[in-house]
Formats: C-alpha cells, sequence, structure tokens
C-alpha cells in the first residue's frame, strides 16, 4: 500500500479506540517503531494495547509515527490524547522485526529520552521492550532498554503490571526491586559479558547466580485465549479486517524459522470458541483474517470455514501450506473471488526442501497450483530463499526447473478456466535466526547471494507470464547483524544515528567487523549471545537437528499430544 509522506501517521477514522480517563493511573505509552499501518496489522502490537488497557489501573496510548514523514514530527505525541511521551510513567517498545532497531532510538531521541540506560535518571519514564524480536536475542539493543519482558504477553504483562502496582509509583526503582529469578524479567545491567581475544563472546555473568538464565514463559492453554484485532481502520495491510489468533506455533519445525521453536508446543484454539469470536466480529465488520504460523494446520479448519460458508464474512488466511489444501479452504477463497494465491516452497529441489526441513514434495507443489488455479484464481506467487546452508548452483537451477513445472500445471489449468494469469517468483536471502537449528551457520556472504540472484533472474526471464521480484540483500545483511550480534553492536546503532540513518557509512566507519556477526560458522561448544534465555528448547536437540540438516534428513512435525520428549519443550507426562 503506497502511503504519502506525513509528520504524523494517524489516520482519519479508527474505531476501536480505547480511551481512559488520565488522573490516578499507571500510564504506559506503547510504542512501534514503524509505519502505522505495519502497526495497526501487527496482531501482537493489538494484543498488548488490549492487555494493558483491561487493567483498570492502567492506561495505555500508543506512538505510531510515520518515521519516513517529511519533515519528521518534531515531538512525539500519543495518538489516543496528543499527550508528549514525557507524560508518561513507562514508555513500552513492540518489536517484531530486527530491522526495526534503528528507528527506535530514532523514537527515543524524538520523545527527548536519553539514549542509554546509564544517562537517565530518576524522573526519566522507565524503558522497556517486548516482542518476537526480543525473546530471540535482545542483546544489539541492551545499552538502550531498562528491561525486557521475554516471554508471551498475556503471562509477562500481567505478572509486571502487578510489580508496578507494589512499586507505589517509582517504576524506576522497579530495576533494583525485582527479583533475579523472574520468569520473562531480563534487566542487562545485571549481566557482565566478557570476549575472547577474537571476539568470541567468553561469559555473561549474572551479578545474582539466580538470574543465570532468563526463563521464556508462554501460555499453557490457549484455547479460550481471545487475540483479535482491537482497533479496526482501513490504512492496514488488511483494510477494515479483523485478525483472529487460531493457533501458536506451528508443528513441522522447519529449520530457518523461530516460530517452529520459541512458541513450542504448537498450541490451538477450541473451534466453538472461535466461531463466538467470528460472530463478534462480524458486528462491525465482513472481513476476517485468520492468523497462525500454519492456519491449514489448524485441526479444525474444515469444520470453521464450513460454518461460515453460508454467511456474508470474507475469510483469509494467513498462511497455507500446499499439502494441507481442504476442499472447504478452496471454497473460501473461490467465494472470496481471491486474486491471487501465495505456496511457499523455500527452495526448488527436493534435496534442499529435506534440509531445510520443509516437508513438501514436488508434487505438492504441483497439486496446490493445480487446484488453485483450477479454483478460479488467476495469479499465483511462489516465495522462495536463497543462500540456506548447503545450496549449490544446482539448487538455482532447480528452482527455475520447478517454476516452469508450475509454469506448465498453471497454463494447463488456466486454458480450461479460459483465462492465464501471472506467475510471481519472490526471492528472500536466508537469514540464520537465534533458537532455530541453524543459528550456528553463517549467512552466505552478499556477493554469492548477489550471484545467484543473478542466475535465477536470468534463468527465470524467459519464462513467459513470470514476474522476477527479490528482497534487498543489504537489508537481510542487516537483519542478520542485529539478529545474531551481542552487545557491541549496539555501537553500530548508535552510529546510524549520528550519521543520519546512512548504513553505508555506519558500516565503513564501523569499529567491529560486521562479518564476525554475519558470516562466520559458529562452533557446537560456543557461547551464543542469546542462550541465557532458557526457551525451553534444549540446545542439543537443535544441534542435533542442525546435523539431521546438514545430512539432509527430515525430521517428524512436533506432535500435539505434548507426550514428546524429544526437544524438552513439552514437560513430562502431566
Amino acid at each position: 500500500m503506497k502511503r504519502s509522506p506525513r509528520a504524523t501517521a494517524k489516520p482519519a477514522t479508527e474505531t476501536g479506540v480505547i480511551s481512559k480517563t488520565w488522573a490516578g493511573q499507571i500510564k504506559i505509552g506503547l510504542f512501534y517503531p514503524n509505519r502505522y499501518d505495519l502497526a495497526m496489522s501487527n496482531l501482537g502490537f493489538q494484543t498488548v494495547y488490549r492487555l494493558l488497557n483491561r487493567e483498570a489501573d492502567v492506561i495505555c496510548e500508543r506512538f505510531l509515527h510515520d518515521l519516513t514523514g517529511h519533515p519528521p514530527p518534531k515531538r512525539m505525541v500519543s495518538l489516543e490524547n496528543g499527550r508528549p511521551a514525557g507524560d508518561f510513567d513507562i514508555l513500552a517498545f513492540s518489536l517484531a522485526f530486527e530491522n526495526d532497531y534503528p528507528h527506535v532510538l530514532s523514537l527515543l531521541k524524538l520523545a527527548g529520552i536519553p539514549l542509554e540506560t546509564r544517562d537517565r535518571g530518576d524522573d526519566t519514564p522507565l524503558v522497556l521492550a517486548g516482542g518476537v524480536a526480543v525473546m530471540l536475542n535482545p542483546e544489539p539493543l541492551a545499552d538502550f532498554f531498562d528491561l525486557f519482558l521475554i516471554g508471551e504477553a498475556e503471562v509477562t504483562l500481567p505478572a509486571f503490571i502487578e510489580r508496578c502496582r507494589q512499586a507505589n509509583g517509582n517504576y524506576r526503582g522497579l530495576l533494583a526491586s525485582l527479583p533475579p529469578d523472574l520468569p520473562g524479567v531480563y534487566i542487562p545491567r545485571r549481566y557482565r559479558p566478557a570476549y575472547h581475544r577474537d571476539g568470541r563472546l567468553r561469559s555473561f555473568a549474572a551479578v545474582d547466580p539466580r538470574g543465570a538464565r532468563v526463563k521464556l514463559p508462554r501460555v499453557p492453554d490457549v484455547a479460550a485465549l481471545e487475540t483479535a484485532t482491537v482497533v479496526m481502520t482501513a490504512d492496514t495491510a488488511f483494510p477494515d479486517t479483523c485478525l483472529i489468533e487460531v493457533s501458536r506455533g506451528c508443528p513441522h519445525g522447519c529449520r530457518f524459522c523461530s516460530a517452529g521453536y520459541i512458541y513450542r508446543p504448537p498450541r490451538y484454539r477450541d473451534p466453538e470458541f472461535l466461531e463466538r469470536c467470528l460472530r463478534r466480529a462480524a458486528r462491525t465488520t465482513r472481513r476476517v483474517g485468520l492468523v497462525g504460523a500454519a492456519v491449514s494446520d489448524y485441526p479444525a479448519i474444515g469444520e470453521l470455514c464450513g460454518r461460515v460458508a453460508d454467511t456474508d464474512l470474507r475469510l483469509s488466511f494467513s498462511s497455507l501450506r500446499a499439502d494441507a489444501l481442504t476442499d472447504e479452504m478452496l471454497d473460501v477463497l473461490r467465494a472470496n473471488r481471491t486474486k491471487t494465491a501465495t505456496i511457499a516452497p523455500e527452495a526448488g529441489s527436493d534435496r534442499l526442501r529435506r534440509v531445510i526441513n520443509k516437508g513438501l514434495e514436488e508434487e505438492d507443489i504441483l497439486q496446490a497450483a493445480h487446484k488453485l488455479v483450477r479454483t478460479g484464481i488467476p495469479n499465483l506467487k511462489l516465495y522462495f530463499m536463497t543462500g540456506l546452508p548447503t545450496e549449490t548452483g544446482g539448487d538455482i537451477e532447480a528452482i527455475v526447473a520447478l517454476v516452469r513445472a508450475i509454469k506448465g500445471v498453471f497454463l494447463d489449468a488456466s486454458r480450461k478456466m479460459k483465462r492465464i494469469g501471472t506467475i510471481t517468483v519472490n526471492a528472500t536471502p536466508f537469514v540464520p535466526k537465534p533458537s532455530t537449528p541453524f543459528q550456528w551457520t553463517g549467512m552466505p556472504p552478499p556477493r554469492t547471494i548477489k550471484k545467484r540472484l543473478r542466475l535465477l533472474r536470468k534463468g527465470l526471464q524467459p519464462i513467459a507470464n513470470v514476474r522476477f521480484q527479490h528482497e534487498s540483500v543489504r537489508e537481510a545483511y542487516l537483519q542478520a547483524l542485529l539478529a545474531r550480534g551481542d552487545r557491541r553492536v549496539g555501537g553500530l546503532l548508535r552510529d546510524h544515528l549520528r550519521t543520519g540513518g546512512r548504513w553505508s557509512q555506519t558500516l565503513k566507519s564501523a569499529t567491529i567487523d560486521t562479518d564476525f556477526f554475519t558470516l562466520r560458522e559458529r562452533a557446537v561448544d560456543e557461547l551464543l549471545p542469546w542462550d541465557f534465555i532458557d526457551t525451553g528448547v534444549e540446545k542439543s536437540f537443535l544441534w542435533q537437528e542442525y546435523q539431521q540438516a546438514l545430512a539432509a534428513r527430515p525430521s517428524p512435525p512436533c506432535p500435539t499430544d505434548r507426550d514428546c520428549q524429544r526437544c524438552g519443550a513439552c514437560a513430562p507426562a502431566g
């Protein structure tokens, strides 16, 4: 969606905004460090907004300035009541993507908050962060946040707010009073990193040994947990759509994807509860988006689709697997007159899909393409990754061959439907993420990825009705740097702000070797910057999965009966 530059991103209309009396409350400013439309498309951000405001003694207002605005805003004020950031007791950042980290410093500067925790006085708001990105690795931001809430918000926020009540207005005093072993709470100043001469992390010592590891808490049962859009607006990626989470986690364990590991075991909403959620949503909108890492794996997805078949609700799905397209889901796509459907093979060859544990064979992908086009969907979008571990030039050629095969199925079905659409191939550079089996591998050098993208473009160019696009290699490199870095990377964020947001100048003058964090292979016994976070998944299991990947051996999906003890995320029986 194209948006005109502006200093404030407040839309013309919103429904569902929560407004409270200002006096006598714990006042929390909730920040999303990117555009308004992205913030309001983020179900995690909306959930935190609801969770905080449901507390009777908490007032939470949003800060959603568009940092791409020209000119930028001169000061930060909340959307709800136009309050400056300094009026709040606590400033909370919701961080879903590493590439938003530089925006954090820009927002703190605009808010008039000293960038580093050591420079803040008793009259400064407490500055904290949560979200998926910091659940993986908060260390590049350690100098800028007083504390992090690491874990699922439904667990961490109520416990934190109760501690705030006990603080009697002295919120910065929480930094000294919070127990060192409180689940989900990470206070960086309580830890001391030390490094080997070669730059590797030697130790990460907690001031109090009781806090040596920070436990990542999860909601044990989400069956009747409502996670849905609170504020509705047309100015999002999903206009006037109520997003409803149907599941949390993913059973497939794709080795590049953190959602399949930090949210283990996968958990699902009760079908009858979801039906009630759909009925509530229908009072305000006719568009509902079902959200989850793998919506098509929701056990009752067919039943749920069937229940809305005779209504005027229009369902959409955040993610669909090629091997799990049911007739009911195809009927929904047909009824919605869906113009474009997405398939994510991720890799071109069956071998490389076994490396990443995608669990898809070429036949599954071709059948999915056939079903989608026969359903009446004219366009397909295919997602691939480049730079995956063990990838060769032959795997790039395999992407071209697979696209040709899909085009053949596409043409055959399209002729019968008497219309031919477009296939869009999107390639994303692989970024190894913490807490996944690929956390030890390095990212290929940017020149290697660019070469493979050129080969892919050249191979796809002769195929009619196929468009090729790819994500920025530089942005992927920066994402890897921020995802895998330690506290020393925070210095680059400061330099980036000082240079006016010019990454080329920042990297050129860097005093650290950025390739050390992005391209280097880690050893099995190396201490990783995020090892202090106890995700529940054993590190030995992740290493075993990495070895399985290098041998191109798949692993079975994570079971849903919670009796499995393969990874350690499930408690023993009972």
